[in-house]
């Protein structure tokens, strides 16, 4: 069968965006081939076509997942300038992100996973978390690149850690408390940000 141009890469991006919601929902051992075809509307053997594997599926999925808040970041940092921190923890640790695992952030969602995997997977791993938290720390103010980047790993790893901890309850009060309280400690670990309110650097 001939793809039209265009439609093979559609394809792919259909069934990215399925493998990638049914990895964060259900994690890779409670996410099986036929499951995730399905969800993408295609056969089991078109999966195997585009992806070769499940592993290999999880990869494209994690990747996928870290770009979303690679883009995320800096939007955040544009849009909301000098707030942006307490802007990205509000919505990090919001009731609708907390409730959408299928949709979540894969650093929370996907993390767990990483851990089982293999020296591949960790590497590809390390290395888009490391450019998140340059990110990160690009919009902190501090007397050195390493003390931002020092506390862009600390605000990240709490936003994370909390959020697993919060999707984690069955109370929703107990949940919120929870959110409440990582909020707080996220944003104080992140310090000041080197924003001004339009957006451009304060030093």
């Amino acid at each position: 069968m001939r793809y039209k141009a265009g439609q093979k890469e559609a394809t792919r991006q259909k069934m990215l965006k399925a493998v990638g919601r049914g990895f964060r929902k259900n994690g890779y051992a409670g996410t099986g081939v036929d499951g995730l075809a399905k969800a993408a509307g295609v056969t089991s053997g078109a999966f195997y076509a585009h992806f070769g594997s499940k592993d290999k599926a999880f990869d494209a999925a994690l990747e996928a997942g870290l770009d979303e808040v690679i883009e995320a970041v800096p939007q955040y940092q544009r849009e909301h300038a000098a707030d942006w921190v307490k802007a990205f923890a509000d919505y990090y640790l919001g009731r609708p992100h907390r409730s959408d695992l299928a949709c979540g952030c894969a650093m929370a969602a996907l993390t767990s996973d990483v851990v089982r995997s293999g020296p591949r997977v960790h590497a590809a791993f390390e290395k888009k978390m490391t450019l998140i938290a340059n990110l990160v720390a690009r919009g902190l103010a501090g007397p050195s690149d390493e003390d931002c980047r020092t506390r862009a790993w600390a605000m990240l790893s709490v936003l994370i850690g909390g959020l697993t901890v919060s999707r984690a309850m069955k109370n929703w009060a107990v949940a919120n408390e929870v959110a409440v309280a990582v909020k707080a400690t996220a944003i104080q670990a992140a310090g000041r940000t080197r924003l001004t309110t339009r957006g451009e650097p304060s030093d």
